[in-house]
């Protein structure tokens, strides 16, 4: 399976955002290309909020060229077979946490369409949940300016609404505010 049909199959068995979720199934459908960089008419992108729910907080990273705290994210790349691959693959890329990082199952937690400069014009990113392995220690890496935990209340203050709604959806898949 090509990680254009996974991203159909993942997409089609999404049930929340049922019209967001319709945007990406038609722009796919437009757009064969559209699960990679070059696709200018826009294209999808793999994130993955890292969340330790034992403690209570979640991994931001101070992206380098948008200056705001983000969840760890990016595009795919050929070597992803599916969007849970590039999602994960970019959390432990960004997050430095090297080994025990496990996507939350269920599949996609949000989707989160965005307007990007161009010559793109639109990120349509697929939102997944890790978790971090117990005694985690993130590290830095060269695509932020820093990496941070923030303790789940503390989101809202640095984050936009993108990444509230995504905490607040990931806080619901684990079973309420305090997991």
């Amino acid at each position: 399976m090509s990680l254009y049909d996974d991203a159909v199959l993942v997409l089609k068995r999404y049930e929340d955002q049922p019209d967001l979720r319709d945007v990406y199934l038609e722009h796919l459908a437009a757009h064969p290309d559209g699960v990679y960089k070059p696709c200018t008419a826009g294209h999808l992108t793999g994130s993955a909020l890292v969340v330790d729910p034992e403690r209570g907080r979640v991994l931001l990273t101070l992206h380098k060229k948008l200056g705001m705290w983000l969840q760890m994210g990016g595009h795919c790349e050929p070597g992803d077979a599916t969007l849970a691959d590039a999602a994960l693959r970019e959390a432990v890329e960004e997050s430095g946490i090297a080994s025990g990082l496990a996507l939350l199952p269920g599949g996609p937690v949000r989707l989160d369409r965005h307007p990007i400069p161009a010559p793109c014009h639109w990120h349509l990113d697929v939102q997944y949940a890790a978790l971090a392995p117990a005694g985690a220690v993130a590290e830095i890496s060269e695509e932020s300016l820093d990496l941070r935990w923030f303790p789940y209340a503390e989101v809202a203050a640095v984050a936009d609404t993108s990444v509230v709604r995504l905490l607040e959806a990931t806080l619901a898949r684990l079973g309420g505010p305090g997991r």
